[in-house]
């Protein structure tokens, strides 16, 4: 190992306004569950997550279909989830923004009518990202320092063509830190939307990863800062540790733990 390996960060630390919720408090079971409870008020989240779902069924259906009668409806429901997702901005930012958010309305539809694609290739799935948590001999976790938003997390990034979700983790880690590592093996699949960090359909992969090498170095574009940090000496502004942190810590210390995933939620949709 290099003699730059181990490094706490030296940056100063920006507090980010919004964070992850924590689906667990404490120990973290196999199963994730963040479900609501029935009756629940709706929120700019339930409305993100229609607004999605919605369109992803439209533009699917786009990508399967050349009868124009069938286009014609599958539109006005891209109009419809637009709509919804305007609302769920409006909800989310307050009143003061509502002008700005009806005026956004046309450009979901033309963004989505824009990513359709035909047969198969247009079947909207989520999107897949790739997440690592990294420990060091000393039990330290690596972190990294968004260069847009000032929040610290284990480094992230979308699965890319060509390469196994493990091969993305070590592209990652080495991309956004300088650190050399082997995955060794997969700690959970998580539905980000549910999970509240993402307004759009995604699926996280996290897998533990074992440094073996190299040296902190952030990426010039993405990164402000990287360092190595103990359980109880997170940055300030380290999103959603609530959940993550003692799943992570644990794999660190080389506990044994079934891979975590989100729980069936006996009711997917609302009803009365």
């Amino acid at each position: 190992m290099c003699g730059g390996f181990r490094r706490t960060s030296t940056s100063p630390v920006v507090p980010n306004g919004r964070t992850r919720p924590s689906a667990a408090g404490g120990d973290r079971s196999s199963v994730t569950d963040v479900s609501e409870p029935a009756g629940a008020p709706v929120d700019a989240r339930d409305l993100a997550r229609w607004s999605e779902t919605l369109s992803a069924i439209a533009r699917t259906g786009l990508g399967f279909t050349q009868n124009l009668y069938e286009r014609e409806r599958f539109e006005e429901i891209l109009h419809v989830a637009a709509d919804i997702k305007a609302a769920a901005r409006e909800l989310a930012e307050g009143d003061h923004e509502a002008l700005a958010v009806v005026r956004e309305t046309d450009h979901f539809v033309q963004e989505w009518l824009e990513s359709i694609g035909e047969g198969v290739p247009g079947y909207v799935t989520p999107k897949v990202a790739i997440g690592a948590i990294v420990g060091n001999p000393a039990g330290e976790i690596l972190l990294v320092q968004r260069k847009d938003s000032g929040i610290w997390l284990y480094p992230t990034g979308w699965a890319d063509v060509g390469y196994s979700p493990a091969e993305v983790a070590v592209k990652e880690v080495l991309e956004e830190t300088g650190i050399e590592c082997v995955p060794t093996r997969l700690l959970g699949v998580i539905d980000g939307q549910r999970m509240g960090f993402s307004r759009f359909g995604m699926y996280m992969l996290l897998f533990h990863c074992t440094a073996t090498g190299g040296e902190l170095t952030p990426h010039p574009l993405e990164t402000a800062d990287v360092g190595w940090f103990a359980a109880d000496a997170l940055p300030e502004a380290t999103v959603g540790a609530g959940w993550w942190a003692p799943m992570a810590f644990a794999a660190i210390a080389g506990e044994e733990r079934p891979a975590t995933f989100d729980s069936v939620r006996a009711t997917v949709w609302r009803r009365d």
